[in-house]
């Protein structure tokens, strides 16, 4: 059966995939003014938002099973502090996305607001994996050694 400390390890590579690629697609859509790119860029943006919930609520999942001393509580205060901007700043940039386009204003000063956006929110889930890559490669956090005995 998972642990769920597993969870998260399984959970967060999809955010951080879906917005960069997002983030290409919407870069992208400036140079091919094909509507498909920019729709992908919006749906990937959306799914790597709802993906950002779900590796939050598994960090702190995870998160609870770990005794925080010394520079490891300082580790994963760093990794929480990063991941609270990360969700905010998606979450922002999605809710505004969804707007502009219900609303049918995704062009001009909109669209860049909207690309500085999500620029912002892929450069803060990027730093957040590297406080979470570091928690596990330079503090081992959550990792158990297996002798094999």
């Amino acid at each position: 059966m998972i642990d769920t400390t597993h969870l998260h390890p399984m959970i967060v590579h999809f955010p951080i995939a879906l917005l960069i690629v997002g983030f290409v697609f919407d870069i992208v859509s400036l140079f091919f003014k094909k509507e498909f790119f920019s729709r992908a860029g919006f749906t990937l943006l959306i799914l790597g938002a709802l993906g950002t919930v779900a590796a939050l609520l598994s960090g702190e999942l995870a998160g609870s099973g770990i005794a925080e001393e010394g520079m490891l509580k300082q580790a994963l205060e760093i990794h929480e502090s990063a991941a609270e901007l990360t969700i905010w700043l998606v979450s922002i940039t999605a809710l505004y996305r969804i707007v502009v386009v219900y609303l049918k204003k995704y062009s001009g000063i909109l669209k860049v607001l909207s690309m500085v956006l999500f620029f912002a929110s892929v450069l803060a889930i990027a730093r957040t994996g590297y406080y979470g890559g570091e928690l596990v490669f330079k503090h081992a956090a959550g990792v158990e050694l297996n002798l094999g005995f």
